[in-house]
C-alpha cells in the first residue's frame, strides 16, 4: 500500500535538551542587539511564528522573514556541535526510520517547524537525515500555520516523486498541534507522547492512535498501515482514542 508518513523532529525523533531555544535566542539577539527577556515559545508552532512571537513581545518591529531566516541558519549551523554533545535521538527511531525508508511504496519524510537548514543540522547531528526524504518535507519556512505544511509537503511529493495526489498521508508528532494539523487536513496522525504532552492531551486534541514513544518498531508500522485511510470516513462521536 502507498503511504506518505510525515515526521515531526523535536521530542518526536530526538530531545534537543534545549538547544532549540538557545537558537532562538541567539538568533533574536543577533538582530535586536540584546537578550530576548523571555524564551522562545514553542510547542508545534513554525519558526515563522515563534520569531515573530518573540519579536512582538519584546515591543520589537518584526524583521523581514529572508533577514530571520538567515539568523536562524548561522545560529543552527554554530549549534550542530552542542546538539551532538547534549541532544539525544530518541529510543527506537533509527530502526523504525530505517524501516519505513526501506518501504517501497512509501514515502518518508518530515514536517516540522523548524526552518530547513536547522531540521537538516538536527537530524544530521544523529545520523538521521540519511534516512529520510528530507527534499520533499515541509519546512518552517514555508508556511506560518502547520496544517498548511501537509499541502506543501504534498505538491512537493507529487512533483518530485510522482506520487499520485490521492496517497494517504498519516503524521507523526508529539504536541496537539500536530493533531490538529493532522485533522484539518484529513490526514491520519499517530501521536507519540515522547514529549511534554501527556496521552490525556493528545487524546484531547483528537488524536485516536497514542503510543508512549517510537520504541517498538512493529507497532509503530502497524498503526501507520491501520491508518492508510484514515482521512477517508467522517470522524463521529464514537470515535474513541486508542492508546497503544
Amino acid at each position: 500500500m502507498e503511504l506518505i508518513v510525515l515526521w515531526d523532529i523535536d521530542h518526536t525523533l530526538i530531545d534537543n535538551a534545549g538547544v532549540s531555544k538557545e537558537i532562538y535566542a541567539a538568533a533574536f539577539s543577533s538582530l535586536a542587539g540584546r537578550e530576548p527577556s523571555e524564551p522562545a515559545r514553542t510547542e508545534g508552532r513554525t519558526d515563522r511564528l515563534i520569531m515573530r512571537d518573540m519579536f512582538l513581545r519584546a515591543g520589537l518591529p518584526v524583521p523581514d522573514w529572508p533577514v530571520i531566516e538567515d539568523a536562524l541558519t548561522r545560529a543552527g549551523q554554530e549549534r550542530l556541535g552542542d546538539l551532538r554533545m547534549r541532544g539525544t535521538v530518541l529510543p527506537g527511531v533509527h530502526e523504525v526510520l530505517k524501516t519505513a525508508s526501506a518501504r517501497s511504496d512509501w514515502v518518508s519524510s518530515v514536517l516540522t517547524g523548524n526552518i530547513a537548514a536547522n531540521a537538516r543540522v538536527k537530524l544530521s547531528a544523529f545520523g538521521l537525515d540519511a534516512l529520510l526524504d528530507l527534499p520533499v518535507g515541509a519546512y518552517g519556512a514555508d508556511a506560518g500555520l502547520r496544517p498548511e505544511l501537509v499541502a506543501v509537503a504534498r505538491e512537493r511529493i507529487q512533483r518530485l516523486r510522482g506520487v499520485p495526489a490521492d496517497v494517504p498521508v498519516v503524521l507523526v508528532g508529539d504536541t496537539p498541534r500536530d493533531v490538529e494539523a493532522a485533522l484539518a487536513t484529513g490526514s491520519g496522525i499517530l501521536a507519540v507522547a515522547s514529549g511534554v504532552h501527556s496521552p490525556e492531551e493528545l487524546a484531547a486534541a483528537g488524536a485516536r492512535d497514542i503510543l508512549p514513544g517510537l520504541t517498538d518498531t512493529g507497532r509503530v508500522i502497524s498503526v501507520l498501515e491501520s491508518l492508510t485511510d484514515a482521512g477517508k470516513r467522517p470522524r463521529t462521536s464514537l470515535d474513541r482514542p486508542r492508546t497503544r
